[in-house]
């Protein structure tokens, strides 16, 4: 039989994540956390950034050094643009990040458009779609100067497609991320970046901590999830890998939902 594997030659350069360290937002705790220590136990060094908890991002790189790989832990507020850009600075003079996790954000509080104030819709804007636009492209200039390729995978929501009451600033940074991924990995193919988002439903992390306490909303929140439970940081972090890995290297563009179901269940019984 005619041997059907891809030849060598045939693969591009950039197919192939380039040395440098992954940076993962927020990796202080739950995904970012699961996602730095998968990226870790895949041989990659780490920078990871935190807002205000350095006890658990010190943890992080505590963990990640246990590995085996060189990790480091910094303050970042990414809706400063100017801290974005002192991130990036302190990385000068060694490889360039080759991976960018764009994980960090913050969640909803339920308060209606009309109640809300102007203050609470700029602040949730810039953190969660302006921050990861400022991210990407430090990164993108840092990867080109190096001879591009990289991975950035932006840590999203199923509210990027799914709006809910009380929360028009999430789910429009949320949908924002859609699209900046999508015209990102249009913009940044030439440099042989991939670029992705995943997106979370339910996922037992501290922005579930009250499900996590309470069995009772637990249960009532995963009866509307087909598979029947909520998931895990871990079983987020594997597919980030995966992304961030040699083996994805065909995939930009795209967001991959990763909910248990929920996403496709919102019709049912109505």
């Amino acid at each position: 039989m005619k041997d059907q594997s891809t030849p060598t030659e045939d693969r591009h350069a950039s197919d192939r994540v380039p040395a440098g360290p992954a940076i993962v937002t927020g990796a202080d705790s739950g995904i970012g956390r699961d996602t730095a220590l998968a990226l870790a136990r895949a041989g990659r060094d780490l920078v990871i950034t935190y807002h205000t908890d350095r006890e658990g991002a010190e943890e992080t790189v505590r963990r990640a050094r246990e590995i085996g790989v060189a990790a480091q832990a910094r303050r970042c507020d990414q809706s400063d643009p100017a801290e974005i850009a002192a991130l990036f600075d302190a990385l000068t003079g060694a490889p360039a990040p080759a991976i960018l996790i764009n994980n960090a954000g913050i969640d909803a509080d339920g308060t209606r458009m009309v109640d809300m104030e102007d203050a609470d819709w700029m602040k949730v804007i810039a953190t969660d779609l302006s921050g990861p636009f400022l991210l990407a492209r430090a990164f993108a200039r840092a990867r080109s100067a190096q001879g591009g390729g990289g991975r950035i995978v932006n840590v999203s929501s199923i509210h990027q497609e799914v709006p809910r009451i009380g929360s028009s600033a999430y789910d429009a940074a949320k949908g924002g991320l859609r699209m900046l991924a999508r015209t990102l990995a249009l913009e940044l193919a030439s440099e042989g970046i991939t670029v992705n988002n995943v997106a979370p439903g339910m996922i037992l992390t501290p922005i579930n901590q009250a499900a996590i306490d309470d069995a009772a909303l637990r249960r009532e929140m995963e009866s509307h999830i087909p598979l029947g439970r909520a998931g895990r940081p871990d079983e987020v972090a594997a597919l980030i890998a995966f992304l961030c890995s040699d083996a994805a290297a065909y995939i930009t563009g795209q967001s991959f939902f990763i909910d248990g179901g929920l996403s496709i269940n919102l019709g049912q019984g109505a």
